[in-house]
């Protein structure tokens, strides 16, 4: 649980996990992730997902020093 609740961040006012870390808690890739998401958007509530801004994703990164080398160029955003 402890793996979990360091994952979620506060974005946008809301609690989120960013769609690498919800990936590799399924074990799929994030490409596979956000596939099926957009095949099956009915599924989901409209709020599942969003995209960060630039500005945004710059703010995340420097307060968040534990995110993966590769994925720092990574927006996308589930919550």
């Amino acid at each position: 649980m402890l793996y979990i609740q360091n994952k979620i961040f506060e974005i946008k006012g809301q609690s989120v996990m960013l769609d690498f870390d919800l990936a590799n808690m399924y074990q799929v890739e994030t490409r596979a992730l956000k596939q099926a998401v957009k095949r099956n958007m009915e599924r989901f509530p409209p709020d599942f997902m969003f995209q960060l801004t630039k500005t945004e994703w710059q703010k995340l990164i420097t307060i968040c020093d534990n995110l993966p080398e590769g994925k720092k160029e990574n927006k996308l955003v589930s919550n």
